[in-house]
């Protein structure tokens, strides 16, 4: 005989039963929240990345203020080795400008014949301004000839005895182009003019001036690489130890899945800082020696009866001397980290 079930039995199943058939929808709701993927946003990331590079460049920076003699060293050194390829640059900035003077001063010179009376020597140098390879044309007559002469000889009682003056009208060309081809090409043409007797062009000096500052730009680029290799060597061999007494710690953030891009990034500021510094104390050094080195160079210049100046780093030349330096030390921190990195195996 089967149990009788009472009326509150009957009640309470059937409170109890819609509660377990309600949870279940419940569970299979949470259960498939949590299945579902997140996607980080573009913009997160990069903000992300952002905020790392600060926070490196800023820890990078406190690790060099924390060691200031070492580092300063270290960044001297670079500044020595910018030093003399900066210098050699200033010089041939001078030997430039030197080099525009003797283009100004490249001529030919134009002796008359000695029967040549000021009429005909007007119109001679109206047919030599006609040429078109002739920029413009000063006409010397005899009595300036003599003066100059008298005047660079010092040799005034002596050459006042003379009974006649032996020299001649001359005209002195300055032409469009100074190509030694070209200014040849344009004295055989004068000298074929009627009433012209010689034609002079001494281009031997300005050719022996333009080798040597050729001669010097292949220098100052030799030392400039020369001098470059020696920069990457003192910043890696630096950055080279910091990594070797970071190597503990380099090993543990690899374990957890630290990229070797997320390892290099501090060093590479660290090679940017030492960089900028040894930049900035070039400069100072440029700075100091030019001081140092104008009042006699001016006079030197003076005793010559000329002007002379050194040439001083503008704010372009600072600014490429600052980003050379710069780039230089990321470049050595750089092939410092990726050589040692290559070694690090965590364990």
């Amino acid at each position: 005989m089967k149990p009788s079930v009472t009326p509150k039995r009957r009640q309470g199943a059937a409170l109890k039963a819609p509660r377990k058939a309600a949870a279940k929808p419940a569970v299979e709701k949470i259960s498939q929240r949590g299945a579902k993927s997140q996607q980080t946003r573009f913009s997160s990331r990069l903000r992300a990345w952002g905020r790392h590079h600060r926070s490196m460049a800023w820890d990078s920076f406190q690790r060099l203020v924390r060691y200031p003699l070492g580092n300063l060293l270290t960044m001297l050194a670079i500044a020595i080795a910018l030093v003399l390829p900066a210098a050699l640059w200033l010089t041939l900035d001078s030997a430039r400008l030197l080099d525009a003077e003797l283009d100004e001063s490249a001529t030919l010179t134009v002796y008359l014949e000695l029967s040549t009376d000021d009429a005909q020597a007007s119109r001679i140098e109206e047919a030599v301004s006609a040429e078109p390879s002739v920029l413009e044309t000063q006409m010397i007559s005899a009595e300036q000839g003599m003066a100059e002469f008298q005047q660079s000889l010092g040799l005034d009682d002596a050459l006042a005895g003379l009974e006649s003056n032996p020299l001649p009208i001359s005209i002195v060309v300055r032409p469009a182009s100074i190509d030694p081809a070209a200014m040849e090409q344009l004295a055989t043409t004068l000298e074929g003019l009627s009433g012209v007797d010689e034609v002079r062009v001494d281009l031997a000096w300005v050719e022996r001036l333009r080798n040597l500052a050729e001669l010097g730009r292949r220098v100052a680029l030799a030392l400039g690489a020369l001098f470059g290799l020696g920069v990457l060597l003192v910043v890696g061999n630096t950055i080279r130890l910091s990594v070797e007494s970071r190597r503990r710690e380099i090993e543990v953030v690899m374990l957890i899945g630290a990229t070797h891009a997320f390892v290099r990034r501090p060093f590479l500021y660290s090679g940017a800082w030492y960089g900028v510094g040894g930049g900035l104390l070039a400069l100072a050094l440029l700075s100091m020696g030019n001081h140092w080195l104008s009042l006699p160079v001016a006079a030197l210049a003076a005793s010559y009866g000329a002007s002379f100046s050194l040439p001083q780093l503008d704010v372009t030349g600072s600014t490429i001397l600052l980003s050379c330096s710069t780039l230089l030390g990321w470049l050595g921190a750089w092939l410092a980290v990726t050589r040692h990195l290559s070694s690090i195996r965590p364990r």
